[in-house]
């Protein structure tokens, strides 16, 4: 069988940037010839030359079709890494798939004089450091780590024409790559035994399980049923795209959608579904695949039970002497789709059974992962939107893809951008998962902050928890990496720099701190800034800065950094103040400045004791309180006595007059249970609120909360109702303000 290789055709080369080298995860695969040795010693030189060569050009030959990199030849062996520079998700996958068709290519060739070659293949998965500039075939000392000498290793332990696989690699390639696990085995100066697995072959593709109820995304497919069922009702064929990162939930989102939508205005809708795999062995796969689905085949159906079903479908479609002739044509594209004439051809007939089919039944044509598919499967769907717009047919034309591909859809497309889930939406996912998957719900608190919101990094968690994950520690998923990393890659050079080096920076990003940490000049990085946040990468905070819209991908940026670079980042961003220093990625237990419930999400957190020598300018704040009347209708409340070294936080309100402003006191850092900042909070500078600058301007007046508490001031919302006190943990205690101290 020949297989093509589908490359991506917007993907972009990486220059060189600020750093020469990454720490990065890639995948090794080693292989060596049986017997080398007594086949060398009996042969003529020449002949072994001959023989050399022809191993060499079969094995980089399939190595480069599937973007492996030879780093080296140790004699008879090969060694190669894929995602060395640029990783798309499937690195193992790619490195299983070249190591099962070096075999295959090999049993195929005789070599000199008839010689039959058998090979070991070992194939291992881990963190390495990669000089970038010397990723090419050849370039010897590219990548350095314990993973190289483990693929040595487990090529040892492979039999003759066989592929061995270590763990990472088996959980990297789980569901793709059929796999058969060995007995554990020992090697030098590894305990326990290291575990095996043997490659068997690809999967075959099928529908992926989508359990459980769908959480959240109301409103998104609300707009696409809309769009469908106008599409449908108008006979105007509308062609939508539904575009998300990894992990955003836009396969869940189509599964609900045909299981969902299967009427419009009383006339039942025909759903043709197919899903592309990574790196198809035929480049029309999917559309084999949206055959197979619509004439309800079987990959274990016989050339016999093909046909009938092939003929009961077309039959009511076409008059019998264009069913015989279409028949045997589209046999031969659901036996060999790999874009030849006949294959073509067949593609061609089966475009025409689905006009036809949408001519008597509303038809949806959906493709899941349209950006894996190959070019032939773009322009077969063209020209079936082409076609059916022609002819005014009520056929809608559903894609799913991520945000970087970039395929020429005809003006008419419209897409769907599938953001985050809210934070209360996740929370209820969480729980669910972690319910069905028997683990603490007590978890939720924990794992909520590290998600950002995106289904996938949702469940990869609590697999990772199911599979032994140490709940205290929480490390990121393997799958949660890889699709973060090829996120990073897809990335040209600048970008990907400032990316990196805002992951080392603590809080909101601003610019400027960038610009420092990369030594550019001032205002450089702005422009790339705007392009992160266009693709979905960053989240702009009005003019006060910028925040990862997913906390995995500040934690792969920063950790593709080596460690001396990493410090020397953070060491020049030093000098450029945060933008916030209520926000950061976590709260460890204790820490000033934690915000507590909704109520203060978008607050500033200002401890007193950075203000403290501003003493004249907060006696004028308390003279401002103090001086107010309970009968003030704008005074809002008063203050409260409390515990000392109290923190003030200050938040914007849309509904006040730009004059006032609403002051809330939390407890001190010792009386808060710390949470998580909030991933979308925004600086109150940028929205209108209060800065530590502000401490000295006067306030609203207050007013006693009643006459048992005389002496006591509580701080609540401007505009409450009488009588209304706000749930706040217990404010703090304002001493008396001609003692107060600097420290307080």
């Amino acid at each position: 069988m020949t297989t093509s290789i589908i490359v991506d055709a917007q993907r972009t080369v990486t220059p060189l940037w600020p750093v020469p080298q990454e720490r990065r995860i890639v995948t090794v695969l080693f292989a060596d010839i049986v017997g080398s040795t007594a086949l060398v010693d009996r042969l003529d030189p020449e002949d072994v030359r001959a023989l050399q060569r022809a191993y060499f050009d079969t094995v980089a030959g399939v190595l480069h079709r599937w973007q492996g990199v030879v780093e080296k030849y140790i004699g008879d062996a090969v060694m190669a890494l894929f995602g060395a520079r640029h990783s798309d998700g499937f690195d193992a996958y790619r490195a299983v798939r070249a190591g099962l068709e070096i075999q295959a290519a090999l049993d195929r060739r005789p070599m000199v004089d008839g010689i039959q070659l058998r090979v070991r293949v070992g194939v291992a998965t881990g963190e390495v450091v990669v000089d970038l500039g010397d990723v090419v075939t050849g370039g010897h000392g590219v990548a350095s780590g314990a993973v190289i000498t483990a693929a040595a290793r487990l090529q040892e332990y492979a039999a003759p024409g066989a592929v061995a696989l270590c763990a990472a690699t088996a959980r990297a390639t789980a569901g793709l790559i059929t796999q058969r696990q060995l007995t554990p085995v020992p090697v030098a100066g590894r305990v326990p035994p290291v575990p095996v697995w043997h490659a068997v072959g690809p999967v075959r593709p099928g529908a992926d399980r989508h359990d459980g109820p769908l959480i959240g995304r109301r409103r998104e497919l609300a707009t696409i049923r809309d769009q469908l069922g106008a599409a449908i009702r108008d006979r105007t064929p509308r062609w939508i795209s539904l575009v998300g990162p990894t992990g955003s939930g836009r396969s869940r989102l189509l599964h609900e959608l045909t299981r969902g939508l299967t009427t419009v205005d009383g006339l039942s809708v025909r759903w043709c579904v197919a899903t592309c795999q990574p790196y198809p062995d035929q480049v029309l796969a999917p559309v084999a695949h949206l055959l197979r689905g619509l004439a309800g085949i079987r990959h274990s159906d016989g050339p016999a039970a093909v046909h009938d079903r092939l003929v009961a479908a077309l039959t009511p479609l076409f008059p019998p002497t264009r069913v015989a002739t279409a028949v045997p044509a589209l046999q031969r594209m659901l036996t060999t789709p790999d874009g030849s004439a006949a294959a073509l051809a067949g593609a061609a007939i089966f475009r025409e059974v689905l006009l036809r089919l949408a001519a008597h039944w509303p038809l949806i044509v959906a493709v899941d992962d349209l950006d894996r598919a190959a070019p032939a499967v773009s322009r077969f769907l063209h020209a079936l939107f082409g076609a059916a717009t022609e002819r005014g047919l009520p056929l809608a034309l559903l894609t799913v893809h991520q945000p970087q591909w970039a395929d020429t859809r005809p003006g008419p497309a419209r897409q769907m951008t599938i953001g985050p889930l809210a934070t209360v939406q996740s929370g209820r996912l969480l729980r669910h998962l972690l319910t069905r998957a028997g683990q603490p719900v007590a978890l939720v608190d924990r794992l909520l902050p590290l998600v950002g919101g995106r289904p996938g990094h949702a469940a990869a968690y609590v697999t990772s928890l199911v599979d032994g994950a140490d709940p205290a520690a929480l490390a990121l998923p393997e799958a949660v990496r890889r699709a973060v990393g090829a996120e990073l890659d897809h990335l040209d050079g600048e970008r990907r720099a400032v990316l990196m080096a805002a992951g080392t920076l603590g809080g909101l990003i601003s610019g400027a701190a960038v610009d420092r940490a990369l030594g550019w000049t001032p205002g450089r990085s702005a422009s790339a800034l705007r392009k992160l946040v266009a693709a979905g990468l960053l989240l702009p905070h009005h003019a006060a800065g910028y925040a990862f819209t997913a906390p995995a991908l500040r934690q792969v940026a920063a950790e593709r950094l080596p460690r001396a670079l990493r410090a020397v980042f953070q060491r020049r961003a030093a000098s450029v103040p945060h933008l916030d220093t209520a926000h950061r990625d976590a709260n460890p237990p204790g820490r000033a400045g934690a915000v507590i419930g909704s109520a203060a999400r978008n607050a500033e957190i200002v401890r007193l004791d950075t203000v403290g020598a501003r003493t004249g300018r907060l006696d004028a704040v308390f003279a401002a309180l103090a001086s107010a009347g309970p009968g003030d209708a704008t005074g809002p409340t008063g203050l409260r006595r409390s515990s000392p070294t109290p923190t003030m936080a200050t938040r914007p309100a849309a509904d006040r007059t730009a004059g006032s402003r609403r002051l809330r006191a939390v407890a001190s850092a010792g009386d808060v249970p710390p949470t998580p900042a909030p991933a979308a909070s925004v600086s109150p500078r940028a929205t209108g609120g209060s800065s530590p600058r502000d401490v000295g301007r006067p306030a609203a007046p207050v007013r006693p909360t009643s006459a048992s508490s005389a002496g006591h001031w509580t701080l609540a919302d401007a505009g409450s109702p009488p009588g209304v006190v706000r749930a706040i943990p217990r404010p703090p205690l304002i001493r008396p303000l001609d003692g107060l101290p600097a420290s307080a």
